[in-house]
């Protein structure tokens, strides 16, 4: 088991958990990403680490409520218990194993689109903690949806802020805001995007004018997170792979971001259902048979 040492509420259905687990501390790097359940019959739930600190032990997600399993895990408070914890899974990100002098001669712009601001904070604070120029945007529907504002605002060389609305930072979308620095002269040697499936293929459009090399994390579906069932697989540059094994980042100039849409969609039937059901259970059933008559 689990303990969760610490739990904050950072927008509107998005919450903050620091969660006990010093193996995966100890062997966590940026990019990678746990698979969670609440209990011994909930649904796996992989999520990129937000941070980890392998002194303390601990290891930070931040989820926010989709669905029912979303919900169960939220629910949980300091001091309760998570069932399974398993991780670190997948690659951690390119730079981590390349020379610092090579990456300390770059310039790294990151862009992070709602949830996704969590997961880019581990890999621009590793750059910052290693000499590396790195500018980022967030972006978020309003500004009470904004998150992570304050720690990004500690390891970026540059904090840009977009909303849709205009409530806070610049008016418009994170893909103005890039082409914006680039016409200012900002030069650019990779792109690093995180957030919705929809954001991150307008940014590869973008970056692609601009001949940028992007990488994007893909957060597809999966079930056992080693490879075995195959619900995680994606197209990149035309040939088939597995997120959980392969991933999560990918090429953004060649990855199929239509189908992995299509896929994402395939069980918000169900999701629905369930969440129907959640909601008829904590009301309580009225039977209607004979009422409509």
């Amino acid at each position: 088991m689990f303990t969760i040492l610490e739990k904050r509420l950072l927008a509107e259905n998005i919450y903050l958990m620091k969660v006990e687990a010093p193996r995966v501390a100890h062997a966590a790097l940026p990019g990678q990403f746990v698979i969670v359940r609440a209990d011994a019959v909930g649904e796996r739930i992989p999520l990129t680490i937000a941070d980890f600190d392998a002194a303390e032990g601990s290891v930070t997600i931040v989820i926010q409520t989709l669905g029912v399993s979303t919900r169960k895990i939220c629910a949980l408070e300091a001091g309760e218990q998570l069932a399974d914890f398993a991780g670190p899974l997948g690659r951690p990100s390119e730079f981590v194993h390349e020379p610092v002098e090579e990456l300390r001669r770059r310039r790294y712009i990151f862009i992070g689109g709602g949830v996704g601001t969590a997961p880019v904070y581990p890999q621009v604070k590793w750059l910052k903690e290693h000499g590396v120029e790195v500018d980022v945007i967030i972006g978020a529907k309003n500004k009470d949806m904004l998150i992570y504002t304050a720690e990004m605002e500690r390891v970026a060389s540059h904090l840009y802020i977009t909303t849709d609305d205009g409530s806070c930072g610049s008016k418009g979308l994170v893909t103005a805001k890039l082409e914006e620095l680039i016409a200012a002269g900002n030069h650019y040697d990779e792109c690093v995007a995180i957030g919705p499936m929809i954001m991150m293929k307008f940014v590869a459009l973008t970056t692609k004018k601009y001949n940028l090399k992007t990488t994007v994390s893909l957060n597809a579906l999966m079930v056992d997170g080693t490879g075995m069932c195959g619900a995680c697989r994606v197209t990149v540059a035309g040939k088939t792979r597995f997120t959980c094994v392969e991933g999560p980042e990918f090429d953004a100039h060649e990855v199929d971001f239509d189908e992995a849409m299509r896929r994402q969609g395939m069980y918000r039937t169900e999701e629905q259902r369930a969440t129907a059901i959640r909601k008829e259970r904590e009301e309580g059933h009225k039977c209607r048979i004979g009422l409509d008559k």
